[in-house]
């Protein structure tokens, strides 16, 4: 594996662990939102849609957490709009469903969140893996 692809592992999932903790400073949300945004970067220049489409996902998803709907909205469309266009389905359409209701539920837009919410059900039911299919359904539900 080449150190480039070891990179963009290790800065994706040093954003989850960031979304993850509960006592994050203003200091661990800019180093969130900076390792994101660099993450996505390099899965876009290797140039792979399902990357792309995930690395779009986590950046809408930081954006989310943080409360900016709109940057949030923008990032989830494009990871919705990856999938489609690449015609990726399962888990990963299922998340993009999930970050554009997420980002519209952050702009408190209740009718856009209620539709791509449904949307984001009805393709998570079609996630073949079951744990899969649990993790993204309850992440739809679990939107607050």
């Amino acid at each position: 594996m080449e150190a480039i692809d070891v990179e963009k592992k290790k800065l994706f999932n040093e954003t989850w662990d960031l979304l993850d903790k509960t006592d994050r400073t203003d200091e661990d949300n800019i180093t969130m939102l900076h390792k994101a945004h660099t993450s996505a970067y390099m899965w876009r220049e290797a140039n792979k849609p399902v990357n792309n489409a995930r690395g779009e996902w986590q950046v809408s998803r930081v954006y989310s957490v943080l409360g900016f709907g709109q940057p949030a909205l923008l990032h989830g469309l494009g990871s919705l709009g990856i999938c489609e266009e690449n015609g990726i389905g399962d888990f990963d359409l299922a998340f993009g469903y999930e970050a554009v209701a997420r980002a519209y539920f952050t702009l408190g837009d209740v009718t856009r969140f209620e539709e791509y919410r449904a949307k984001g059900l009805a393709a998570a039911a079609e996630v073949r893996e079951k744990d899969d299919r649990e993790y993204v359904t309850g992440e739809l539900n679990g939107i607050k």
